[in-house]
């Protein structure tokens, strides 16, 4: 059995003495006996060299199997880690934000209500990023054109900012980059969020706080961040700390309000390919992640779908038909944000309906990316009313879609035709 598995071991595997090279040069040392000390030293030089290059190519050679699990990195493994992190120092900063400060509105021209929990997180979430990724372009909600005008505001925003760090000093300081230095620096950063997106390079979408309305009624919200390399979204990672922890936890009606923080606060992530997962929303190291998927659907009358609180970004009516008809028996769950996404993705909930309001409106890339991706890998469909996947390679939004579908990958297409036969589309 033993001389099987040595047979199996390749040559930089194997102990030295039983290598060809070292045998032959064994023998070849032992007739240069018999021969001339000049013959034997040369003989000891390149068996000495032949050692050193060796041994060498069995460091560089790249390794396969359980070795190679240890010492080879995940696709993305970098981005997921300074993502994860960034996210979960933002998360603090809004929950600081919503027990500590006065919200502090202003008005944008979409007459939103942003906080300073806003520009807070985009500052902290930007800086992380341009300390790993320099290069990266980024796409965010916020700009500093008001903070500039307001200082009131803007001491606020930079007085939170300063002073909100992770517990995990290797984290804060070695990931992260750091405290930001200066306000001025916090605004410039703000700024930088301004790329136009599209289908080429490495391009991240925040959203600082995707559901400003459910943020300020203590409902629901998620800090939001997602990679797309080349328009294909690789990382995605929410945030949200109004969420129970406990992966089967139910949707309930009053999720949208009133949350506390007691179980409270969780992040989920996935790159492309590797699977989502979700982990406790910490002050500190991240926790360990757990595996997610969503909830086998057989019986359509039990399952459970969610729709955004308000009227204006989903058409809840048509949902209302649409539940119906597929035989759903339960009222829908309304919440803010991509929350909606990471709960179906857990299978706390089962099918996310956003049907469109009007013929003109545009979906953002930060109100979906990171949501887009934790579904698909957990094993979900996400794709428009038509059936067809979410682009996010035409700029900051999505142009080329109507409404957004995410539902089990097995009744996806049942969705999607009673979708299309209540909205008149076949």
């Amino acid at each position: 059995m033993t001389l099987v598995i040595k047979a199996k071991l390749s040559q930089s595997q194997r102990p030295f003495h039983t290598r060809p090279v070292f045998v032959v040069s064994f023998f070849i040392l032992i007739l240069a006996s018999c021969l001339s000390p000049a013959f034997v030293t040369h003989r000891l030089a390149l068996l000495a060299g032949q050692l050193i290059k060796t041994t060498t190519r069995s460091l560089t050679t790249p390794q396969t199997g359980p070795a190679a699990a240890v010492t080879m990195a995940s696709p993305y493994a970098k981005e997921l880690e300074v993502a994860q992190l960034a996210v979960q120092r933002a998360s603090l900063l809004t929950k600081r934000v919503f027990h500590e400060k006065a919200k502090g509105t202003v008005s944008k021209d979409d007459a939103s209500p942003v906080t300073i929990g806003d520009f807070g997180a985009q500052a902290l979430i930007i800086s992380a990023l341009k300390f790993n990724f320099p290069a990266d372009d980024i796409v965010a909600e916020e700009e500093a054109a008001q903070l500039r005008k307001d200082t009131s505001l803007r001491d606020q925003i930079w007085e939170l900012v300063k002073s909100t760090q992770l517990d995990d000093a290797a984290a804060e300081e070695q990931v992260l980059g750091g405290a930001v230095k200066s306000a001025d620096a916090m605004l410039d950063i703000i700024d930088q969020g301004n790329s136009q997106g599209g289908a080429k390079g490495r391009i991240w979408a925040i959203d600082p706080i995707d559901g400003t309305k459910g943020f300020l009624r203590g409902g629901q919200y998620a800090v939001c961040l997602a990679l797309m390399v080349d328009g294909d979204v690789k990382v995605g990672v929410l945030g949200c700390p109004n969420l129970p922890v406990d992966d089967a936890a139910p949707l309930t009606a009053d999720i949208g309000a009133n949350q506390t923080d007691e179980g409270r606060g969780v992040i989920f992530s996935a790159v492309l390919g590797q699977g989502a997962t979700s982990q406790p929303l910490r002050s500190g190291a991240l926790a360990e992640g757990e595996k997610i998927s969503m909830k086998p659907l057989t019986d359509m009358s039990s399952a459970s779908f969610c729709e955004s609180v308000e009227a204006g970004h989903s058409n809840q009516s048509e949902s209302a038909q649409i539940a119906q008809k597929l035989g759903i028996t339960r009222p829908s769950v309304r919440m803010d944000s991509q929350a909606k996404y990471g709960s179906i993705a857990r299978g706390a909930g089962d099918i996310y309906l956003r049907l469109p309001t009007s013929k003109t409106y545009q979906e953002k890339i930060w109100d979906h990316a990171a949501g887009d991706l934790i579904v698909r890998e957990a094993g979900g469909q996400v794709t428009d009313t038509t059936g067809s996947r979410l682009d996010f390679s035409v700029g900051r939004t999505l142009a080329s879609n109507r409404g957004v579908i995410a539902a089990p990958a097995a009744v996806h297409s049942q969705v999607i035709k009673v979708v299309q036969e209540v909205l008149g589309q076949q």
